[in-house]
């Protein structure tokens, strides 16, 4: 891939049932979306846009120079919402877009670059993502964390809430250490082809992805390959409640 031969689209909504408005949360002066902009921009992008549901955090990006467009409020998840946003901006079927969580203010660059490089390498697979290795058997267990399953070749086999891959000869008696190697931790940041982008809300929602309450089983579900970037270290933590952001509003005060 060359230079910065990919775009990032940044979904924005709003509505937020822990945090109300939680895309214009304020950080050391600046709304959350902002700061999440001005990090996805170091990742070398040829251009970061935010796709928003609201008029006001159009109003707040362009404010900052951050470029913004606004799309319809009624989409059912981010993906719906960058579809709309490859649309509007009119980018070709082969555009690599990478999505960054807009409540992800500590997103390392470098994370952004490798996922649309891995994506740029494997002519098979219509997306990318990432994981790191779990080093906590509480992380393990927690059901709030996704674990991922790969292949050989480091494509997605599987991702799933559950304890994976299950430990047979240790677990009988309950789950007190990690099997080796260490099982992975899927990442929530995607690159994805923009024409599969395009595609992927009409196809139909899988009985894996309703049980799992994973959007990513769709895709795996529908026969298409995910590449999988293993990363060295957990990123920067994200923010879904008030805590979240208190936590990250002493992070940039630091």
């Amino acid at each position: 891939m060359s230079g910065g031969d990919f775009h990032v689209l940044i979904p924005a909504r709003l509505a937020s049932t822990r945090l109300p408005d939680k895309p214009l949360a304020d950080i050391a002066g600046v709304p959350m979306v902002v700061r999440v902009a001005q990090r996805a921009a170091r990742s070398g992008a040829r251009q970061v846009v935010v796709a928003a549901d609201d008029d006001r955090i159009v109003a707040a990006c362009r404010g900052h120079g951050v470029a913004a467009l606004l799309t319809r409020v009624d989409h059912p998840s981010g993906s719906d919402r960058l579809a709309e946003a490859c649309a509007l901006l009119g980018l070709d079927g082969d555009a690599i877009v990478v999505n960054v969580q807009g409540d992800e203010p500590l997103i390392d660059p470098q994370l952004v670059r490798d996922c649309a490089q891995l994506l740029q390498a494997r002519p098979g697979c219509v997306m990318s993502t990432a994981a790191h290795a779990i080093e906590r058997v509480d992380d393990f267990v927690d059901p709030n964390i996704v674990k991922v399953v790969l292949d050989a070749a480091g494509h997605a086999m599987y991702f799933t809430r559950a304890p994976a891959p299950w430990w047979r000869d240790a677990y009988a008696a309950g789950i007190s250490r990690l099997p080796s190697p260490a099982p992975l931790r899927h990442v929530g940041l995607y690159a994805y082809r923009a024409a599969f982008l395009r595609r992927f809300p009409a196809l139909p929602p899988s009985p894996l992805e309703r049980i799992e309450s994973l959007e990513q089983l769709r895709v795996l579900w529908h026969g298409e390959r995910i590449a999988v970037h293993v990363s060295d270290a957990a990123p920067g933590p994200g923010v879904d409640t008030p805590q979240d952001l208190e936590r990250v509003r002493a992070l940039f005060l630091e």
